[in-house]
């Protein structure tokens, strides 16, 4: 995972720096005492350039090393196929991707409380962002994100966990996994585990519908709406 994860970052820090210094007319190999200050906004947009570019290569390295070791049968190797039957009916499916975000909801509230720290008190968009940077922004947290980090935790590192533990120590593994890899930066409020702590429930669900129905794609949904349902919460009016 660390190897995923460093080398996505790694490539598109790289592709920002560049790629965005060549478009302003800056020489992306200037040393840091001479290049020039390109702006709070501009920095913004190439932090969230970065993190949509990271998840996009992130994808592409779990997709391409799962091409590269099993060719036709990549698609099984992370689920993404119908070849094993749903073990979950649909109405049941249906439920949990429909009552989940409440639940998810109340949990992260409760741990933002414990921890002393905020949730959906205040949040607001900045009115500087534009249109296309919200819509950006909106696609990398519901679609990008999940997509990526499923085809990594619930796919590769499932289906790898998956040959040597039993369903339950996978499900746990790759839970504990997930939510160490979203520890902030440690701070007074929480020392940086609030988020992890949060995301465990959720974690733990995404384990258990990729055992029960042996595929990714309700996996990602679930993960995708459950970010969607968390910023309607935080930025809803009122």
């Amino acid at each position: 995972m660390p190897l995923y994860l460093g080398a996505a970052s790694l490539m598109a820090l790289a592709c920002v720096r560049v790629g965005a210094d060549l478009i302003a007319g800056i020489d992306p190999f200037l040393p840091p005492n001479r290049r020039p200050f390109i702006g709070a906004m501009a920095l913004a947009r190439r932090e969230l350039a970065v993190d949509i570019l990271r998840q996009i290569f992130l994808a592409g390295l779990v997709l391409g090393t799962a091409l590269w070791r099993d060719g036709a049968g990549w698609r099984a190797r992370l689920a993404l196929d119908r070849r094993q039957p749903n073990g979950m009916r649909a109405r049941n499916l249906l439920l949990v991707l429909l009552l989940w975000p409440l639940a998810h909801i109340v949990w992260v509230s409760a741990t933002a409380a414990v921890f002393g720290t905020s949730f959906g008190q205040g949040t607001r968009l900045s009115p500087l962002l534009t249109p296309a940077s919200v819509a950006a922004w909106l696609a990398y947290v519901v679609v990008l994100a999940p997509v990526a980090e499923e085809l990594l935790m619930r796919g590769e590192i499932f289906r790898r966990a998956r040959t040597v533990l039993g369903p339950a120590a996978t499900i746990l593994l790759t839970a504990t996994i997930f939510a160490l890899a979203h520890i902030s930066a440690p701070s007074s409020a929480g020392w940086g585990l609030a988020r992890p702590v949060s995301l465990l429930p959720l974690a733990i669900a995404l384990g258990i519908l990729r055992w029960r129905t042996g595929r990714l794609w309700p996996c990602i949904a679930l993960h995708g709406w459950s970010n969607l349902a968390l910023i309607a919460y935080v930025l809803w009016p009122g």
